[in-house]
């Protein structure tokens, strides 16, 4: 990672297009150009620009979940799931979705210069090396263009450098025609990527990545045989396999596991700001309030019930053995590597939110102490409205830094699998691949192999009805809180059902939660119940004279329809001169 740090750092200061500020459509001076990429060394520098966390605003500090409804926060609700996504408004989820226009069209741009430069240095150079360098600048550009389509549909599309003049007149380019685009730049990629890049001490893009990548961006886009093609092919390769430990996955920094196809590190230490103090993500609103934290944000009560139980069964079915009022009990493993359940050890303290635990051990302190988690505390109100705790990825360190240094992962092999398998459902295509997969990770979760059915929940069905369900389910719980949630929601066409529930939690009174404790209704009342997608509904225990009092509405959330595409920078509508059009709805 030091060497990721000094060769962006030098490459910054040797390059004018890699400032991190006033990103946009414009190539830096032809003279800084042809001052700079007279080499393949200089070029490969260039590109070590491309893996600065700045450029990952999008996948990186669950900033897609905060738009989903796997998040819940005392009293906010961010942009996409309050309906109050504005072409003007700077906040998307903890990031400017304005300056994420900005930054993948910068990538767009430093990608175009750098294959022109490879160009320029073709017949001084062997082409099989200038390929690579190729092939890695292919690979962003694909990237960007993939973001873009994505979240906007439509939108400017180029190939070379361009002068603001030519911006200027740019319209949009259909999002098809633009994909046809990003396949081929993933396929150079594909085939001039090396299958291991870590040489140079950095976590280059792969083979297996661009792989990966192309699979998602075409079940983004609903292409299932492109998608199929490339997830098995990236699984053919042979070289990646699922972590034994689903839990210890998301707490090692090392990237020394061969599930990570792509990840860009952090550390705390070496990313540092004008003040001297890191900035990497801060994260005390994670952070239980025993272990220093304030705890404003949680994993919700939605994605808590979507966890089967350990018998295969969801928790609404009859005969589950669901226990409402502890509802971490014989769960699905990988519930309790997500959730804290209370009464456990985190971070050198009890985790307890019970509205009668007034006291909890503090290991770091050797001593009992005040239980500012609970609900029937002194600050009911403020402590951990619904109950849960983030566990996934959370390491000791966390209560010291309050700042995190888990690398951003943007796509793992369990992804890959199960892309394969959805798109294989979608083709009506269900074989013993296909179940292997699904598999594979279920039996993951429980640390056991997949033919070891008597000690995991295995699957078997071939109905595509039943399985899509079931896959859905999977993805949902596989990768809680890894900004995935989001891209799934879209692709299903889904958050109209997801945000047709609202958020809830406890009530901030401490004797509405103690009456609730006395009278045998925590922690839930009663067990949840699905709608007909699949999705949890808590609506009514707020209303329901029975639990007045004691369960709350935190936060509305609303439907707008237009949330499927984000609106284009408006400032970027105005003075194109009518050649962009906003998207529908803002």
């Amino acid at each position: 990672m030091k060497k990721l740090h000094i060769l962006v750092c030098l490459a910054a200061l040797m390059a004018g297009s890699t400032s991190c500020v006033n990103l946009d459509l414009n190539p830096p001076s032809a003279a800084s150009s042809e001052s700079w990429y007279s080499n393949p060394d200089e070029i490969r520098m260039s590109l070590n620009d491309f893996y600065r966390s700045t450029f990952f605003n999008v996948e990186s500090t669950w900033n897609l979940d905060r738009n989903t409804d796997d998040w819940s926060q005392r009293n906010n609700i961010y942009a996409v799931p309050g309906g109050f996504l504005s072409a003007s408004s700077t906040k998307t989820a903890g990031f400017n979705h304005l300056t994420t226009w900005s930054y993948t069209y910068k990538n767009v741009s430093r990608a175009n210069r750098l294959l022109a430069n490879c160009d320029r240095l073709a017949g001084s150079y062997s082409e099989s090396s200038l390929n690579v360098l190729r092939a890695e600048a292919r690979f962003f550009r694909a990237y960007a263009y993939a973001r873009l389509t994505t979240f906007w549909g439509d939108v400017p599309f180029y190939l070379d450098d361009i002068t603001p003049e030519q911006a200027f007149e740019m319209g949009r380019t259909p999002k098809a025609e633009i994909l046809k685009q990003i396949y081929e730049d993933y396929d150079f990629a594909i085939a001039n990527l090396p299958e291991s890049n870590a040489s140079t001490g950095t976590y280059r893009v792969t083979k297996g990545a661009a792989l990966g990548l192309k699979a998602r961006v075409a079940l983004m886009n609903h292409d299932y045989e492109v998608c199929a093609q490339a997830a098995k092919q990236c699984m053919d390769l042979g070289i990646y396999k699922l972590a034994p430990d689903y839990g210890e996955l998301f707490r090692d920094i090392t990237l020394a596991n061969n599930e990570v196809l792509w990840a860009i590190p952090h550390s705390s230490e070496l990313e540092l700001g004008e003040d001297g103090k890191p900035s990497t993500q801060s994260i005390g609103s994670f952070i239980p309030r025993c272990a220093g934290g304030t705890h404003n944000a949680q994993p919700s009560w939605e994605l808590l019930a979507s966890y089967e139980m350990n018998n295969g069964k969801t928790i609404d079915q009859a005969d589950s053995g669901f226990d409402p009022h502890n509802p971490f009990k014989n769960r699905d493993p990988r519930c309790l590597e997500t959730f804290v359940e209370p009464g456990t050890m985190f971070l050198g303290v009890e985790w307890n939110p019970d509205p009668t635990a007034l006291k909890v051990m503090d290991q770091i302190k050797g001593m009992m102490v005040d239980n500012n988690d609970s609900k029937g505390g002194s600050d009911a109100k403020n402590a951990a409205y619904n109950g849960c705790a983030l566990k996934k990825g959370a390491r000791d360190s966390w209560r010291n830094t309050l700042y995190n240094d888990n690398p951003v992962v943007i796509i793992r092999y369990a992804d890959v699998m199960l892309m394969y398998a959805e798109s294989m459902i979608e083709l009506g295509k269900i074989n013993n691949t296909v179940l292997n997969c699904i598999n594979d990770i279920r039996a993951r979760a429980y640390k056991v192999g997949r033919g070891e059915t008597d000690k995991y929940p295995a699957i078997s069905t071939t109905d595509q009805k039943e399985l899509r369900k079931i896959l859905r389910r999977e993805r949902r719980v596989e990768f809680a809180w890894e900004n995935l949630r989001y891209l799934d929601l879209l692709r299903w066409h889904q958050f109209e059902n997801a945000f047709a529930h609202n958020m809830y939690g406890f009530s901030g009174a401490a004797a509405d939660n103690i009456a609730a404790k006395t009278n045998g209704l925590w922690f839930w009342p009663e067990t949840p119940k699905f709608d007909d997608e699949g999705f949890p509904i808590f609506d009514h225990w707020a209303t329901d004279a029975k639990y007045k009092g004691y369960i709350k509405q935190w936060g509305k959330r609303v439907f707008d329809s237009k949330i499927y595409l984000w609106p284009i920078p408006s400032d970027e509508v105005l003075i194109m001169n009518g050649k962009i059009e906003q998207n529908p709805g803002y």
